[in-house]
């Protein structure tokens, strides 16, 4: 490939747009280019780079029996009225009416399609497990698209499903795929990523995984412990939360003057936030005259994850406006009379404790000598935020702190949400039909070039792995016109391509300061410099992107030198 016929230009400058290292550096070197919000088109090095990555995830679903499938984009209605989602997924997903008027979606996930197929070609439980995957474009009206290729609308992904007959047996599959991408994501060059248990959201199903890269650019808040391996997304992280021993006291009620915050509350009955209970307040998304009444503990926070998951609906924020039974800054749980359409819930962080103040149910009122297990009945669940320095809920020892990463893949045990909602079954060897239990694996290609190049750069651009970039060999002569330097470049450039070694090709009669920078903007692993001076002594100068090492090596000597560094770096990553 020749540089000067490359479509796409390097620039110095930042792009006013661009927010992480990976997008600032992806624009500059002429990767990508943005259509509109969240939509990029992906110039021939970024296509290079992804094709690479595209092809090593096949033979790792391959060896383990995955059978490729191409899904299509568009599907009707009726496939996602099976499983629910049509109506139960917000404007993320796209809906239209084809010509004939028609209700179809875009694709933005593919349960339904892998159902579908299977359930009309698997009928008998000899069939099973089987894993079919595929690698497509998909649309998600993202809310808030960011940081170039990291959150996306359009994206290409590979996603896969297996089917089982047993728990045991998808139990099985999944740690083996657990594996699998801890594989593909070394193989593909990322060093600092971590596996955390997660939230399924919209997938469904009760076990999940991510894999995060860890780095002070993701979107995500990693829990871990400083003393044992326990690591989860905040959004499901939980811990030991450490009580205080109280003695009991009669309950009485309080007048509190214009006191309805937590901090005011306390200050003005000289209590700790540690010592009252706090009613946080929530509407269900789509009916907003029902009402979600959550207590905690008055130091914590809601974890609204947790909160949905718990009441299995949707929240949104609620002023209590047309709520007549509440008083707004002033709900506690004590003789608190709610209708039907309020759901009151408890965090666990309220069980147990003594001589808490909480809302009177009146204005200007609160209540204090209230004792949980004296004064209320009510069912605790894990509602709460964890905070950095709580205690591990596994060790018990050790203590929590937070890291920031970058979703890079999510696996999920989904059970039989899909297949008993789409009525798939096959017959069992007792003869009864049943529905077997899915797996569910996602692999987002663009993010996850996105996040190796995030882990891989400098001050002075990409640096690639050797397994994902465009091009081994940056061949940089110094005066490409001189015939003499054409010669040898030209002579190089075709042993090191028969050798099936992908090399650019720098012909532009530029300054060797502006080859050499766009060089190392761009990140190939290897630059050869072909210049006079180093021809005099029949040798040219090889410089490793990664370390910065200089090699000087006789011209004959070229080709060998390197794939034996195609190799020994080619091994570091598998």
């Amino acid at each position: 490939m020749l540089l000067s016929n490359l479509v796409g230009q390097r620039v110095k400058q930042t792009p006013n747009t661009a927010q992480i290292k990976s997008h600032i550096l992806m624009l500059r070197a002429g990767y990508i280019k943005q259509i509109s919000s969240g939509i990029y088109t992906l110039l021939s090095p970024a296509k290079k780079s992804v094709n690479k990555i595209e092809n090593i995830i096949r033979e790792e679903m391959d060896k383990i029996g995955g059978q490729e499938m191409l899904f299509p984009v568009v599907m009707p209605r009726e496939l996602w009225d099976e499983s629910g989602r049509y109506s139960s997924i917000g404007d993320e997903m796209v809906r239209f009416k084809d010509r004939n008027s028609h209700d179809m979606v875009l694709g933005m996930t593919h349960e339904e399609a892998a159902v579908n197929v299977v359930k009309n070609n698997i009928l008998s439980y000899d069939q099973l497990p089987v894993m079919v995957y595929q690698i497509q474009t998909k649309f998600r009206d993202e809310a808030r698209p960011r940081a170039g290729l990291i959150r996306v609308r359009e994206f290409t992904m590979k996603d896969a499903y297996s089917f089982h007959i047993t728990k045991e047996d998808l139990e099985q599959f999944y740690y083996k795929m657990y594996e699998v991408y801890e594989r593909i994501f070394r193989r593909i060059g990322m060093k600092n990523f971590v596996s955390v248990e997660s939230d399924s959201g919209m997938m469904g199903g009760n076990v999940s995984h991510e894999f995060m890269l860890l780095t002070p650019a993701g979107e995500d808040t990693i829990v871990l412990c400083d003393k044992c391996s326990y690591r989860a997304n905040r959004e499901v992280a939980n811990a030991v939360v450490e009580s205080y021993d109280d003695n009991e006291e009669k309950i009485k009620l309080v007048n509190t003057p214009n006191k309805k915050t937590i901090e005011e509350v306390c200050a003005f009955l000289n209590k700790t936030p540690k010592q009252s209970c706090k009613a946080v307040c929530y509407a269900i998304k789509g009916d907003e005259n029902k009402s979600v009444v959550a207590f905690i503990r008055g130091d914590l926070e809601v974890n609204e994850t947790k909160l949905c998951k718990e009441i299995q609906k949707e929240v949104v924020a609620n002023d209590l406006t047309d709520n007549k039974s509440l008083v707004a800054g002033f709900i506690g749980p004590y003789q608190l009379n709610v209708d039907k359409n309020t759901i009151l819930v408890f965090d666990k962080s309220l069980k147990g404790l003594k001589n808490v103040v909480c809302g009177g149910n009146k204005t200007d009122y609160h209540y204090t000598g209230i004792s949980f297990e004296r004064d209320l009945n009510v069912q605790y669940c894990d509602i709460a935020n964890v905070e950095e320095g709580m205690v591990c809920p596994v060790c018990g020892k050790g203590h929590l702190y937070f890291n920031r990463g970058i979703e890079i893949g999510n696996i999920f045990q989904l059970g039989t949400k899909y297949t008993q909602s789409m009525n798939m079954k096959v017959h069992s060897n007792n003869g009864e039909d049943i529905y077997p239990i899915m797996g569910c694996y996602g692999i987002g290609v663009g993010r996850a070039l996105a996040s190796v190049l995030e882990e891989n750069s400098d001050e002075n651009g990409l640096i690639f792995p050797m397994s994902i970039t465009p091009w081994h060999v940056y061949l940089c002569p110094l005066r490409y016109q001189d015939k003499v330097i054409q010669k040898a470049t030209d002579k190089i450039y075709n042993k090191l391509t028969n050798a099936n070694i992908d090399v650019i090709l720098d012909d532009r009669e530029v300054s060797p300061g502006n080859k050499f920078a766009e060089s190392e903007l761009m990140g190939m692993p290897i630059r050869i410099v072909v210049s006079s001076r180093s021809l005099a002594n029949g040798e040219v100068e090889v410089t490793l992107r990664a370390s910065g090492e200089k090699i000087m090596v006789k011209t004959n000597e070229v080709v060998s030198m390197v794939k034996n560094i195609i190799k020994q770096e080619m091994a570091k990553l598998n």
